[in-house]
């Protein structure tokens, strides 16, 4: 029989955390993984950039957690092939088997290109073909013949899934948010203000059982607040500048609070688009403050419809003075602490 991982209608989220940890290597990471499920976290996830893969840090947690649900938020559709991504799903799902949830989005031209050497090209429409392909695939199904960006001669998982995986989206605007609940498991979104979920559960429209919402959210533990900026600051505007997320926060009806930055940014002057960031941005999309305090800021995120809250969270370094001190802090921001 398949468990269902997902939330019960109006059930608690589920509570997420990114690893690796950053100023952690995944290595070193047995510690607390081995302890989250008693912290109350439920989920795993990775990310993929300019970093550490997505599927590595999977496979170690896999090995050290029989109960924790893992899941990849985001993996680029660009980066690899679609069989190689379905591949690595399917024999991830042997170590996992019912627990693994895969999310897949466009990711933005700086991971694609500008390291990777690949055609930042339509995005929708190839995370729209590598979803179908995918999802096809992991269903132990032979696919062959043209989508539009990729042409498969033939393939088929010679061990697909015996246990369903689900397929997520990372998703900003309403086109892919309705891709990611009309073709596949649902979506992850990041980097908005508690008060733009709402929009987001608008454009999705009703969520069907079983699908998934995930919030990620970026935490800074610490009441240091002029570390916090220096150290969130580089980060936000950064990002904040890429097309995608240029566009998400149009959308949102934030770009006039966003305007000097991204004038800035343009005009090739990357530290006064940092300046100009307002401290309520930077304040508000990678939260600091005590533990306690940051969770009551997280809680702002939990609305009905999001099923998982993903936090990433920056720890100071003197939290990494010992493994109790980082176990304390998680401890204290995350759902045990209620």
């Amino acid at each position: 029989m398949t468990v269902s991982h997902a939330p019960a209608p109006g059930a608690p989220p589920k509570w997420g955390l990114t690893l690796p940890l950053p100023g952690l290597t995944i290595d070193r990471h047995r510690f607390l993984v081995e302890r989250l499920a008693d912290l109350g976290y439920t989920d795993v996830w990775s990310a993929e950039g300019g970093g550490t893969d997505a599927f590595t840090p999977l496979a170690t947690v896999a090995a050290w957690s029989p109960n924790l649900r893992i899941a990849t938020g985001i993996v680029p559709v660009q980066t690899r092939g679609p069989a190689v991504l379905a591949q690595t799903a399917a024999t991830l799902a042997q170590l996992a088997p019912g627990r693994l949830l895969l999310g897949i989005g466009a990711s933005v031209p700086a991971h694609v290109t500008d390291i990777n050497g690949i055609p930042f090209d339509e995005p929708y429409k190839r995370t729209r073909d590598v979803l179908r392909f995918v999802t096809r695939a992991l269903r132990g199904e032979h696919i062959a013949g043209d989508f539009d960006t990729f042409s498969i001669t033939g393939y088929r998982l010679p061990h697909p899934p015996q246990d369903p995986v689900k397929v997520i989206l990372g998703a900003l605007r309403p086109g892919m948010l309705r891709l990611g609940f009309r073709e596949g498991d649902g979506a992850i979104t990041n980097l908005l203000f508690p008060e733009d979920v709402p929009k987001i559960l608008d454009a999705v429209g009703p969520q069907p059982p079983g699908k998934e919402l995930v919030v990620k959210v970026f935490v800074c533990p610490t009441e240091d607040t002029d570390y916090a900026h220096r150290a969130t600051r580089p980060f936000l505007a950064w990002i904040l500048n890429r097309e995608p997320y240029r566009k998400f926060h149009e959308w949102l009806g934030n770009g006039e609070l966003l305007r000097e930055c991204h004038e800035r940014w343009a005009d090739g002057d990357a530290d006064g688009a940092q300046k100009a960031l307002p401290d309520e941005v930077v304040d508000r999309l990678f939260i600091s403050g005590s533990p306690e305090e940051c969770r009551e800021k997280i809680l702002r995120y939990h609305r009905p419809g999001v099923t998982t809250i993903q936090l990433y969270v920056s720890l100071p370094p003197e939290t990494f003075v010992s493994r109790a001190k980082v176990l304390d802090t998680l401890t204290r921001l995350g759902p045990a602490a209620a």
